[in-house]
């Protein structure tokens, strides 16, 4: 295979410590060639460091330049993850882009279709699928030891992790609070045991009261004036199959550890905990606790773009896609709609929620029939681009 050529869009700390030295690492199969920032003197500065040809303070000049990139890595903040995915797929470029897929449902399936118009691979760096520990448990249930799996917790929680810096409190750049910066991650984990199927029920809520009041951070200072996104949101996902989902996620939340990151997998055979990695049966007629202390530390980063990699190239990889990104989009964005205030409700900001998330209410009350979900569970091959038909969908309101 040719060597590909990357370009990094954003001059931020994600680009300089993840993406720049995973892709350094694989310089036998990339080579980084610009880096692209809306402050040029930001952009010379990460390429020198790192030794890359050329900066650009313009996306457009980029691909029109003398060293067009075959592959794109998207650094940004949420609300620009769009635009930069658009324009790179629209140039003929593979893209690579953080997480969350975008600020809207619309948006990300907008982006996941046009991937598959133009062929391109569009993928999203929800790396945690790289563990050693999420990969044991994933062969569990593939060997069976776990039986049906019916219900997961997902938790990703902090204490008091409300970044100090950046973006991450203002709703127009971020999209969201808790559940868009650490939710997503772990939802992830979540869905993938269960087939990234989509729910037909949440019930959610989320929570503002420790971002608004201040107090101390562990992750720096922030102020409470100008927190506009949520510090804790809980949701429970149902699903066709009556599998479930219980997420709880977290900037701020009273509790006793600083972080808790973690998935508990129940099934009719067995169950597993995540980290630290065991699980749990019945052995010769006795319950048994299993546990791995053996288990070695991977860079997942490296994993991940390595993945990423191999989905350009058309080899098997278990990166989160496009098709997977807009699914996690969509049910992000129905979470918030389920938490909404009664304020928002008695006013009519319902609809004006839904708008802005891209959800269209006709298309969720598509009637469900079986024959169209069959992809869900691997008896039918995913076509090219396709969201699953919705369930009739319930909002539970609080």
């Amino acid at each position: 295979m040719p060597i590909l050529k990357v370009a990094i869009i954003g001059g931020g700390h994600i680009a300089d410590q993840n993406h720049i030295p995973a892709l350094k690492a694989l310089n036998d199969r990339v080579e980084i060639v610009s880096v692209c920032s809306r402050v040029k003197e930001k952009a010379r500065a990460l390429a020198d460091k790192h030794q890359i040809p050329f900066a650009y303070d313009n996306a457009a000049e980029m691909y029109a330049g003398e060293c067009r990139p075959d592959i794109v890595v998207i650094c940004t903040a949420n609300n620009l993850h769009y635009p930069f995915a658009i324009q790179a797929l629209e140039n003929g470029c593979h893209v690579f882009c953080e997480k969350p897929p975008a600020l809207t449902a619309g948006q990300a399936s907008e982006m996941a279709e046009l991937a598959r118009e133009k062929g391109k691979t569009l993928a999203y760096n929800l790396q945690l699928r790289q563990t050693p520990e999420f990969a044991l448990i994933k062969k569990c249930r593939e060997e069976g030891t776990l039986g049906h799996i019916y219900h997961i917790k997902a938790n990703y929680l902090r204490r008091r992790g409300i970044p100090g810096w950046g973006n991450f409190t203002n709703k127009s750049i971020q999209g969201g609070g808790a559940l868009m910066d650490l939710g997503v991650h772990i939802l992830d984990l979540a869905l993938e045991m269960l087939d990234y199927q989509m729910p037909d029920r949440i019930v959610a809520n989320t929570y503002d009261f420790l971002g608004k009041a201040g107090g101390k951070g562990l992750m720096g200072e922030w102020s409470p004036e100008s927190f506009e996104v949520e510090d804790a949101c809980f949701a429970h996902l149902s699903f066709p199959d009556n599998s479930s989902i219980s997420l709880s996620s977290s900037f701020a939340l009273n509790m006793k550890a600083d972080k808790d990151v973690n998935l508990e997998v129940f099934g009719t055979k067995g169950g597993a905990v995540y980290k630290p990695l065991s699980l749990f049966t019945e052995l010769g007629g006795e319950l048994a606790n299993i546990d791995f202390p053996h288990i070695e530390e991977a860079d997942i980063q490296l994993k991940n773009t390595t993945a990423f990699l191999d989905a350009c190239e058309g080899k098997p990889s278990n990166i989160a896609n496009a098709e997977q990104g807009a699914i996690l989009q969509r049910i992000v964005a129905l979470i918030y709609e389920s938490a909404g205030s009664w304020e928002e409700r008695e006013e009519g900001g319902r609809e004006e929620r839904r708008k802005e998330n891209g959800i269209n209410r006709e298309e969720e009350e598509i009637s469900y029939r079986k024959g169209e979900g069959e992809w869900l569970n691997g008896t039918k091959p995913i076509p090219p681009f396709s969201l699953p038909p919705f369930p009739p969908f319930k909002i539970i309101s609080q």
